[in-house]
């Protein structure tokens, strides 16, 4: 390791957990890796196993345990050590296969985004050594590691859907491995309405559209040669066949990239009324700083501004959508003899509590889901007395039936026997898969258990 990184420490988790399967089939540690510089190796020679637990990723696991590697360059993915912070120490013996993999379909876009590392004119595309994906590499390596893979996110660069086989490839991934969660990021303009159709009927658990406006000239400032009727039609297409269909999947997100011409409360309320009108599932705002000409300098992190829709932006949290009424809130009231303000438990017996639950926003909290994701449990978080978290996920205790906008449900939950001595008990909702409620501003129930 050269003195270069010995200076600059950082750790990353990437190498343990996610392989990311460029278009002209070589594998490449991370998905912020445009041009294809760190290379673990090459699955059209390879099987993924031999990648995955190969000398090129075996060493970069040690160096990152070290604290960095030469191998990581430039790679934004890393997370600087404090001074005074050691390395986490990940096990090196990481299993045949990751879990999640990155599937690039392609590299090329069907739009040139204003000053992006991967707009066509940067010549990405050069830096493939095949322009498209070929289906029965795709195939072998999806029959390797679907067995135990958990998650593929069907997007890189470029536009995954300009592949004419990509909605195929979809269907092949919920067809032959129905467990894994699939995901795909898209600009909605390579699909027309047939294939947004088949795109649903694939069971594909959750679609992104990146759309940064709610009207033609604004949204093609950034999304050039975009057009955005032709988005809406698509997006439409999406959730009216869901709702034909009837089914939870898949969960679609509008995501809006926030920049100078598009971040003004005329531009941003078209885009929450429209959301609303075609009833996509999300709509959240992302926070950039590129190009440096371009981001939005009024919700630049920090700034007044950006506290208002803080729960809005897509990084902050799973759950928070800027549709008016959509970001979840409740309230869970402590009902009966145990509604005190301090909870008295006998040591080595349970103790149950009687709730009320209320849905203070518009939507339903679901009680069941197709995939075991996004049903909505209650949870009880354990606090020690100095109310530090010792166990977020305590005990659960299920919905009886989904709870709908402004209902409420009564429900009992059962702290299991403890030990003496004083704790903490946050009381919370959770979107199983997804997120805890707290994380988008909902309020939390909070008692003190004392176990005699």
């Amino acid at each position: 390791m050269s003195e270069n990184y010995l200076a600059t420490r950082y750790r990353c988790s990437w190498p343990w957990s996610t392989a990311v399967l460029l278009c002209d089939g070589r594998v490449v540690c991370g998905c912020a890796d445009p041009y294809g510089k760190r290379v673990l190796g090459d699955a059209r020679t390879d099987s993924l196993n031999a990648i995955w637990t190969g000398p090129t990723a075996s060493r970069l696991r040690q160096e990152l345990n070290a604290g960095g590697s030469d191998f990581c360059g430039d790679c934004p993915l890393k997370l600087p050590l404090a001074e005074d912070e050691q390395p986490p120490q990940r096990p090196l013996d990481v299993g045949p296969l990751p879990s999640r993999m990155y599937v690039e379909s392609t590299a090329a876009c069907n739009v040139s985004c204003l000053d992006s590392c991967c707009a066509p004119e940067t010549g990405i595309t050069k830096t493939r050594q095949a322009g498209m994906l070929d289906v029965d590499l795709f195939l072998r390596v999806l029959g390797e590691v679907g067995p135990t893979l958990e998650r593929v996110d069907f997007f890189n660069y470029g536009e995954a859907f300009l592949h004419k086989r990509a909605v195929e490839m979809c269907e092949i991934v919920k067809r032959d491995y129905p467990h894994i969660y699939l995901y795909t990021s898209t600009n909605g303009g390579a699909l027309n309405e047939e294939s947004a159709r088949r795109l649903v009927r694939s069971g594909i658990d959750e679609i992104t559209f990146s759309v940064d406006g709610a009207s033609q000239d604004v949204y093609a400032t950034y999304r050039q040669r975009g057009r955005f009727e032709h988005v809406m039609k698509n997006l439409r297409a999406v959730m009216d066949e869901k709702r034909r269909l009837g089914t939870d999947v898949p969960f679609v997100n509008w995501r809006y990239i926030l920049f100078r011409w598009n971040d003004n409360d005329a531009e941003m309320a078209r885009a929450r009324k429209l959301a609303a009108e075609i009833g996509v599932d999300r709509l959240c705002w992302e926070i950039t700083d590129h190009p440096e000409h371009a981001y939005s300098r009024r919700f630049a992190p920090g700034t007044e501004d950006w506290k208002r829709i803080r729960h809005e932006v897509w990084d902050d949290n799973h759950l928070g959508s800027a549709i008016p009424g959509t970001t979840p809130r409740a309230r869970i009231e402590v009902r009966g003899p145990s509604r005190a303000e301090t909870l008295v438990q006998p040591a080595g017996a349970p103790l149950a509590l009687d709730l009320r639950v209320r849905n203070l926003s518009q939507r339903p909290f679901p009680h069941t889901a197709t995939y075991g994701r996004r049903l909505v449990r209650v949870g009880a978080q354990l606090l020690d007395e100095q109310r530090e978290l010792r166990d977020r996920d305590f005990v659960r205790a299920s919905l009886p039936a989904t709870i709908d906008a402004g209902a409420w449900q009564d429900l009992r939950l059962e702290i299991p026997p403890m030990p003496p001595g004083r704790y903490h008990i946050k009381l919370d909702l959770v979107s199983e898969g997804i997120d805890w409620f707290e994380s988008c501003g909902s309020e939390v129930t909070l008692r003190e258990l004392r176990v005699e």
